[in-house]
């Protein structure tokens, strides 16, 4: 089974989660609708700004909890490198 690694944010520069699903389009459906989460939820966590796909759920795993160990510098580069300006990519992979 696949997996992706997805980050979601209230805004550009803002809160940071990071988080880990095999399905992206139901998992970001579920954060824009309140039931993500307690931390997603209570900071209104719904722009979707980064995602890596993986070919198992397990290798997908082990980056999130590597990216969760890293500095909030490194997470905001990782996310402006592939998303310079923070857009929502909710549409691109839901399209």
């Amino acid at each position: 089974m696949s997996g992706c690694v997805y980050i979601l944010t209230n805004k550009p520069n803002g809160i940071i989660y990071v988080g880990v699903t095999a399905n992206l389009p139901q998992r970001i459906w579920d954060h824009r609708n309140g039931n993500g989460g307690v931390f997603t939820r209570r900071y209104k966590l719904r722009r979707l700004v980064y995602v890596e796909q993986h070919d198992r759920i397990e290798q997908a795993i082990q980056r999130e909890a590597l990216i969760k160990s890293w500095p909030r510098a490194w997470k905001v580069r990782l996310i402006t490198g592939m998303n310079p300006n923070w857009d929502d990519l909710y549409d691109q992979i839901n399209g």
